[in-house]
């Protein structure tokens, strides 16, 4: 096993395997005509899969908070030298690049999905104005109806890290050492959690922006700096306590789920080191299907509907419409989906990944350097 392999975070893995999968399972119950003709054999799980299932997309936004906050301020400050500017472009392009790929395909799926089924599911052809809202992950705040299922957590999770990542900054400029860093980042996204759990959240209006999304992105960057010092653990502590507040005004199945996995997250990391190793060495090769899995989750996650569309507008056309054989279309979809997905990650998400990572490394530079020495 490599070094790297050494370093895999199995929980993580886990949580983005199992988060793409349902998604992909939720969007084949919620959108095809597959799914309506196979509901009479698993009625009750068709409804769980069509609307419950739904908030496992808390699973991507914790998971991404968490991940943030140990990649840019794993000890509770900025690491090293940033250029805000280049960090948020860059990510921009490690989302945008593969989604706008992942588009071609969904809009020729669409396309042929046409030619054999009339359903609301299946998007018309896109105006000029659709995909150049798509080019800046804007469709939403624009009000542009989405290519695909599923882009709109794109255009999110692309404004909470650069939410985070202007926060980190501002921290820096004013602080004078990492100290007090420490203090303020966690405080400050601690205010975050507080505010959209006890107001915006409630309100769907506020669903296509990212302070909507502010408590569970900001419980799982909590969760992360928990380990830090005593402060971190306070602010994650009452970012928790605002969350049950929240809840207890207004339930909410969605963020009672965001509070248990950062809860999860923050236990786990306690024991992290000694269950990584005995894990890896007990199981190696299971680890390293989980984290293959996970590594192609984006690209499965960007696949999986316009897979799913000609899957299902092929089985309408071509395949009677009998329960059994429209839920073997459904399996059929699903396993298509990760296998398409894998194939984009290797042929498409991956070298881009790497091209970034060389631009990177050559020194690209857009914006001011803001650390804390």
């Amino acid at each position: 096993m490599s070094h790297r392999d050494t370093h895999r975070l199995p929980l993580i893995d886990l949580l983005k395997v199992i988060g793409s999968q349902l998604i992909v399972w939720h969007h084949l119950a919620f959108y095809g005509p597959m799914a309506d003709h196979a509901a009479p054999l698993m009625p009750a799980l068709m409804d769980w899969l069509s609307d419950q299932a739904r908030v496992v997309v808390q699973v991507f936004l914790v998971v991404g908070g968490y991940l943030s906050a140990t990649s840019l301020a794993p000890q509770g400050h900025l690491r090293e030298p940033t250029q805000i500017g280049s960090r948020i472009f860059e990510r921009y392009l490690r989302l945008a690049l593969p989604l706008l790929l992942a588009l071609v395909v969904a809009i020729a799926a669409a396309a042929l999905a046409r030619q054999w089924m009339h359903h609301a599911s299946v998007p018309d052809a896109p105006t000029p104005m659709q995909l150049l809202s798509h080019l800046f992950l804007a469709q939403d705040l624009i009000g542009e109806e989405a290519l695909s299922a599923g882009i709109w957590y794109v255009s999110i999770d692309l404004q909470l890290y650069a939410t985070l990542l202007l926060w980190m900054a501002l921290v820096a400029a004013c602080s004078k050492g990492p100290d007090t860093a420490r203090r303020a980042l966690p405080l400050g996204v601690m205010c975050a959690v507080a505010w959209s759990a006890l107001q915006v959240n409630r309100d769907a209006q506020w669903d296509i922006s990212a302070p909507y999304f502010f408590a569970a992105h900001g419980l799982g960057a909590l969760a992360a700096w928990a380990r830090v010092g005593r402060f971190a653990r306070v602010a994650f502590g009452l970012a928790m306590a605002s969350v049950l507040l929240g809840l207890w005004l207004e339930w909410r199945e969605r963020l009672a789920l965001a509070a248990a996995l950062a809860a999860i997250l923050w236990l786990w990391q306690r024991t992290r080191t000694s269950f990584s190793v005995s894990a890896t060495a007990r199981s190696g090769r299971v680890l390293g299907v989980l984290h293959y899995l996970s590594r192609i989750s984006y690209a499965v996650f960007l696949l999986h509907f316009p897979v799913c569309l000609v899957v299902n507008a092929a089985f309408t056309e071509f395949v009677p419409s009998q329960p059994w054989p429209q839920a073997a279309g459904m399996l059929l979809a699903w396993s298509c989906s990760v296998a398409v997905g894998a194939l984009f990650h290797h042929v498409a998400e991956a070298p881009v990944m790497r091209w970034i990572t060389r631009c990177r490394s050559a020194g690209w530079r857009w914006g001011r350097r803001t650390a804390i020495d």
